[in-house]
């Protein structure tokens, strides 16, 4: 069953909450929930209820997949086009996904960190 807009946005916080040692603020505009790890911009959610999507990073591999298997999968808005995409409701949208794509959103920022600063195991 497909999520809509709310169930994605409420999925995509849920599961970047349960995360070690994550952040969210508003430091673009009040309208962007933006998820971070130590420092790091992982998931971008909207507070607009009229645009219900969420930004995630992505393999450019992977970035490729979803937005051909997915309509409402899009390049990340206003992100680097290869390496963010954007999720809207529609068909294929579901609460499995939205956990997959904002854990592996997650690991490829914490891959990318110094092993100083990495939480630890998930």
């Amino acid at each position: 069953m497909s999520a809509a807009g709310d169930q994605l946005q409420d999925t995509a916080r849920q599961t970047a909450s349960a995360l070690s040692r994550v952040s969210h603020g508003h430091p673009f505009t009040p309208q962007l929930d933006v998820y971070k790890v130590a420092g790091r911009v992982f998931l971008i959610v909207t507070d607009d209820p009229d645009e219900q999507i969420i930004t995630v990073k992505c393999d450019p591999e992977h970035a490729r997949a979803h937005v051909q298997a997915h309509a409402s999968i899009t390049p990340g808005r206003y992100l680097d086009k290869r390496h963010w995409i954007t999720l809207g409701p529609g068909p294929g949208i579901t609460k499995r996904l939205i956990t997959d794509v904002v854990e592996e959103s997650y690991d490829l920022v914490v891959e990318g960190l110094p092993r100083r600063d990495r939480p630890g195991p998930r």
